[in-house]
């Protein structure tokens, strides 16, 4: 029998070889030697008898049977510790005001076309996994169309973040992403009174389209003072329509937010919230480092910062490519936190922008400490 490898997935070269499953969002650790029997069968198919690592390859997707025609991206060294993910501001541009947007309001810009194509292009040669298609709200940036057109080129996973109320059914079925993230900040009357009245229905009414239509669908909910009664019933909600990931955050004080202070929350008020949400996150990182080892941020201005919270304090522009800006990034170690407590390495000191909104970079994330109870 031959093999072949997948069009769903992809060989990566991270800190140790890997196969990614761009649809399941799994990513695969491998010795030298399957590795080595995975590359055959992507070049040319590899002809093998059965046995356990094939059939487990046949399971989950990772191996058919049937040759596919399918552009493999280079397979490069990442550097280390490698780029997984990035956010990629493509606009800043959005249809609502939410109170606790941390954008706020810094005029208009966008990324052109050449420069999200050079993005994806290199983030691909570095054996990136993920990226983030955020704003704003992406689907107002001035050419979307040719975006979503060109995303089809590159083998990675492409998520939209949007707040739902512009995705149509007409859209839906032109979109070239695995996955939307959507923003519910609560039942009907909590969701309506951070991004406005009638987005709760039009966000919910998008979450149901984009199941029909057989798009993965995870729910981003921030807590606020109006939502902290609605998170049983969101959970039983969520479950119960199939959503498979729901990660649950608390906004930093910045952008709107520091205007709008009955949407504040301390965090003793607002940690013990984050024990919501379910799912699996990002994939399993490094042990021994702080919050975003493997993420980067392109901002709608051109500027590349570690992540969007830090678009004021960039370490390059995207002209200068990712790698340069990526070698700025200097990964926080868990050791070098002022953090004590036994659930560090779980934790992993939460946000460090918290923490420096705290007053100290290197500091505890105060909300992360409600959670555990250690504070």
């Amino acid at each position: 029998m031959k093999y072949f490898l997948s069009d769903k997935a992809s060989l990566k070269l991270l800190e140790n070889p890997c196969v990614y499953h761009i649809k399941n969002d799994e990513l695969y650790e491998l010795d030298f030697e399957s590795f080595d029997f995975l590359k055959r069968c992507s070049e040319s198919g590899c002809s093998a008898k059965k046995n356990d690592f094939i059939d487990y390859c046949l399971k989950e997707g990772i191996l058919v049977t049937k040759k596919i025609d399918s552009r493999r991206p280079p397979l490069e060294k990442s550097p280390v510790p490698s780029l997984r993910y990035i956010e990629l501001q493509i606009t800043n541009k959005c249809n609502l005001r939410c109170k606790h947007c941390y954008i706020a309001d810094r005029g208009t810009d966008e990324l052109s076309l050449k420069s999200i194509r050079d993005i994806l292009k290199e983030f691909e040669y570095m054996q990136g996994l993920r990226v983030l298609i955020t704003g704003g709200e992406p689907l107002l940036h001035n050419r979307f169309e040719e975006i979503n057109e060109m995303l089809s080129q590159f083998l990675i996973r492409k998520v939209l973040f949007t707040n739902g109320t512009l995705l149509s059914e007409k859209k839906l079925k032109h979109l070239n992403f695995n996955e939307f993230q959507i923003s519910i900040d609560g039942l009907e009357k909590s969701h309506d009174s951070l991004r406005g009245i009638g987005t709760f229905k039009k966000a919910m009414n998008a979450v149901k389209l984009s199941l029909d239509y057989g798009f993965n669908v995870s729910i981003a909910t921030m807590v606020h003072p109006e939502n902290i009664n609605d998170f049983d019933r969101m959970k039983k909600l969520f479950m119960k329509i199939g959503i498979k990931e729901w990660q649950v955050d608390i906004p930093c004080i910045t952008g709107r937010l520091t205007e709008n202070v009955d949407f504040q929350m301390n965090p003793k008020e607002g940690g013990k919230y984050l024990r919501y949400g379910y799912g699996t996150g990002i994939h399993t990182s490094s042990s021994g480092f702080a919050c975003g080892l493997h993420l980067m941020a392109i901002i709608a201005n051109g500027n590349v910062a570690k992540c969007t919270f830090y678009s004021d304090a960039p370490v390059g522009k995207v002209e200068e490519g990712l790698r340069k800006c990526w070698e700025r990034i200097k990964p926080v170690t868990i050791d070098e936190l002022k953090c004590d407590c036994e659930y560090i390495e779980s934790c992993r000191g939460g946000c460090r922008y918290r923490a420096q909104l705290s007053g100290d970079p290197l500091g505890k994330d105060l909300y992360r400490c409600a959670l555990y109870g250690t504070i």
